[in-house]
């Protein structure tokens, strides 16, 4: 979603497979109970102190920056969203996981267990997003959340699913209609979503035939 006039209020926004299909209802039944905000489009070193005009123009240039309109891409949005921190707060909380998923071989299983640094709560439960779930046999967090749109076998369409819980468990497909002679890896992205800190984290995954 992206605010196409700073003027008014003139909001782009992509619906999901889902969302277009409450809003064909016209019931009532799409509703839009809750959003986030984001500045990944926001150079904040063009912001000047000693503008020649004073310092109330310091914010000229990154204001009269052009506005990016809606992006699909999960893993190229949103990755700065702006966040309500709990006092104290002497840092932003941070997501980090201790080893690569680039490696990845079919049929291979895999554990994603982030760690939150500068938080209040040590027992954080996170978001798991997995942008590409045909890759994959498993996805599973433990607590049985589970979002996401079903496809069928073999679908050429990549589709996300998403899960929560304190870690990911991954089990790389190893079928093998994803892959040929000249396609021997596939690639995606996990997102981390910290549910208390708000932070946020996008892993690289590959998956290769040998």
């Amino acid at each position: 979603m992206g605010y196409l006039d700073k003027t008014s209020i003139t909001v782009d926004a992509i619906l999901t497979k889902r969302g277009r299909e409450l809003l064909a209802r016209n019931d009532g039944s799409f509703n839009i109970t809750q959003f986030a905000l984001g500045d990944d489009e926001i150079d904040y070193s063009l912001f000047n102190e000693n503008h020649p005009n004073g310092t109330q123009f310091s914010a000229e240039a990154i204001e009269n920056m052009p506005l990016i309109e809606a992006i699909p891409d999960g893993a190229n949005s949103m990755n700065s969203k702006l966040i309500t921190l709990s006092r104290p707060v002497t840092a932003i909380p941070y997501i980090r996981v201790s080893t690569s998923y680039t490696g990845l071989k079919r049929g291979d299983s895999a554990i994603v267990d982030p760690t939150t640094f500068n938080a209040n709560n040590n027992n954080e439960q996170y978001i798991f997003t997995v942008l590409d779930s045909r890759l994959f046999d498993t996805i599973d967090a433990g607590t049985g959340v589970s979002t996401g749109t079903s496809i069928e076998p073999f679908s050429n369409l990549a589709s996300s699913q998403t899960v929560e819980g304190t870690s990911l468990t991954l089990i790389a497909t190893n079928d093998d209609y994803l892959f040929s002679d000249t396609i021997t890896s596939r690639s995606t992205s996990v997102i981390i979503e910290g549910k208390l800190s708000g932070a946020r984290l996008s892993v690289p995954v590959t998956i290769s035939t040998t």
